[in-house]
């Protein structure tokens, strides 16, 4: 009697199984896998713990108070401000760093000479491990005086939309400043990564569409952006965890208020990360404990963005470009 396809499948495990050697890798990346899951849990579990001992002594709401001021008597704290500063600032930066970035990965993969695409790309490399502090000094000496210009003409022909509209006068410490420098802080990191994929679509379906007549757009919006769809959205996320964690940056060009407005013109508002690395220095150990608890907000933010992203591409299988 013949052997079956799945019978070979099944001999060919029973002897990679029986290999030293594979035994050895096997075990190193069960364990890889169930020492990440233990890091994970004992972060969890810490900052759980602490914001647990911090709400506690909290007199007011945690999470709807617009105040910031744990050492006092009774403690008043709550991540309102910072919850808002730090979602809306990333919207802004990847409202503009994704199409920017997607552009710069098909002119890169697709339209380029080699001789331009190579620079091109190892000078995005470079930009994506610039330090976040030089981002930040760039942004406060020279990106907020130029930025001044822009907010003044965006309320007078904008400022009807009321979320441009400038309320006060001051420099352009503000969250859209912010959301600017974190559109440039994660536009390499979304590039690279969109990049690779692009060029990782299949020369057959490209040379197909283009032996039945497709123009070079029509190849991409055909073949290369369904199958590279994955990739983006995956490089999106990866962009806006840079940006919901992004510190030093934010706190150099930032001028921090516990104060909501809806004019992103207006100085002020704030973010976790910021918040953190501004008080964490002069905050005693209940200070501490609430900057852990905003802290692990921001946690359980990042991760259910990352779980959005996953269930997004597993709910759409063509997404991944298994099927190519």
């Amino acid at each position: 009697m013949a052997t079956t396809t799945p019978d070979i499948q099944r001999n060919r495990r029973a002897k990679s199984a029986s290999r030293p050697g594979d035994r050895i890798f096997s075990g190193l990346s069960r364990g890889s896998g169930i020492t990440l899951l233990v890091i994970m849990a004992a972060i969890a579990g810490f900052l759980t713990y602490r914001a647990i001992l911090a709400i506690s002594k909290d007199s007011t709401n945690f999470f709807t108070t617009f105040e910031w001021n744990p050492a006092g008597s009774p403690p008043v704290f709550g991540i309102a401000v910072l919850a808002f500063g730090t979602i809306v600032s990333s919207i802004i930066a990847m409202l503009i760093a994704v199409p920017v970035a997607i552009g710069i990965a098909l002119f890169i993969s697709h339209y380029a000479p080699r001789r331009l695409a190579k620079p091109l790309a190892y000078i995005v490399d470079l930009l994506a491990a610039v330090p976040s502090i030089i981002y930040g000094l760039w942004g406060a000496i020279f990106l907020v005086p130029y930025l001044d210009g822009l907010n003044q003409w965006l309320d007078q022909y904008l400022g009807w939309t009321y979320i441009f509209d400038k309320a006060g006068d001051g420099p352009a410490r503000n969250l859209f400043t912010v959301g600017i420098l974190l559109a440039i802080m994660i536009l390499p990191i979304i590039t690279n990564v969109t990049r690779e994929v692009f060029l990782q679509a299949p020369k057959m379906h490209e040379e197909a569409a283009l032996a039945l007549g497709a123009t070079r757009w029509e190849v991409i919006r055909m073949s290369v952006l369904p199958f590279g769809r994955s990739g983006i959205i995956s490089a999106s996320m990866l962009g806006l965890g840079r940006a919901l964690g992004e510190t030093m940056a934010v706190a150099v060009v930032l001028s921090p208020s516990f104060l909501i407005s809806g004019h992103l013109l207006d100085p002020g508002g704030g973010t976790f990360a910021q918040n953190i690395a501004a008080k964490f220095n002069e905050a005693n150990e209940y200070g501490r404990d609430a900057l852990i608890a905003s802290g692990l907000v921001l946690f359980v933010i990042t991760l259910l963005v990352n779980g959005a992203a996953r269930w997004i591409i597993g709910r759409r299988k063509e997404y991944s470009g298994a099927a190519a």
